[in-house]
């Protein structure tokens, strides 16, 4: 079976509230396609946070992993109407579902909307940073990468993990820190599955250090001095 990366959870907890311990169960299913042959039904049973037996239709039966796990396991396997029952559940309860799944929410996508824009570093090794924030896209999966000059560069760039909007959407930033170079052209480039091909956002015009940084003087009159600020200009 190919690797899966798609999973369909149904959670049933059963507490035990005698001295504090705890029994449940867990039903999944693990998929990478609709297809029968690619699908997985798995049964757990915990006991304190102890998995002690699990059907898997991949195995056909169950296995114990402690003593008391391999007795229930010997006897549930010595069931033949039980172990065909939760043979069948691979076709009968996850196949639906991932059908479901698929339908509705797997083959969806949004695509996402993009800013950059430019923001002081403070304590830095560089006088200039860039951000590219991407905004409201779906599925999660996305690559956010900066360009130079049309080459892509991986030094002096952090970015946040994809997080949820809390809307099924996600967003993303990425932070480029940089010497701004007369005549240099900086991207950012987005790619995601809603996209036919890399969403490229540039900044402003090609780069002039005269254009894009300057120095401001600004009077402090309660001090008869003169404070002078370095910034970069906005695009």
């Amino acid at each position: 079976m190919a690797s899966k990366f798609l999973c369909f959870t149904l959670l049933f907890i059963n507490i035990c509230t005698v001295d504090g311990y705890e029994c449940y169960s867990s039903t999944r299913c693990l998929f990478n396609s609709t297809e029968l042959r690619d699908i997985e039904f798995i049964t757990s049973y915990y006991y304190n946070k102890i998995e002690f037996v699990r059907f898997s239709s991949d195995v056909g039966k169950y296995v114990g992993y402690t003593e008391f796990g391999m007795k229930n396991a010997e006897m549930w396997n010595n069931n033949p109407g039980q172990l065909a029952a939760m043979r069948a559940q691979k076709e009968t309860y996850c196949q639906p579902n991932v059908g479901i799944w698929y339908a509705n929410v797997l083959s969806k996508s949004v695509k996402p909307s993009v800013r950059l824009h430019s923001t002081m570093a403070p304590g830095r090794h560089h006088p200039a940073m860039l951000v590219c924030s991407v905004y409201d896209f779906y599925p999660k999966q996305i690559k956010v990468s900066w360009l130079r000059n049309g080459q892509e560069t991986t030094s002096d760039i952090t970015s946040t993990e994809e997080f949820a909007n809390g809307d099924w959407l996600y967003q993303v930033h990425s932070h480029l820190e940089y010497i701004p170079r007369s005549g240099e052209k900086i991207s950012c480039m987005v790619e995601h599955a809603s996209l036919d091909k890399p969403l490229i956002i540039n900044w402003g015009k090609y780069l002039s250090v005269s254009t894009h940084l300057y120095t401001a003087c600004v009077s402090v009159h309660l001090c008869d001095s003169h404070l002078c600020v370095f910034s970069p200009a906005h695009a």
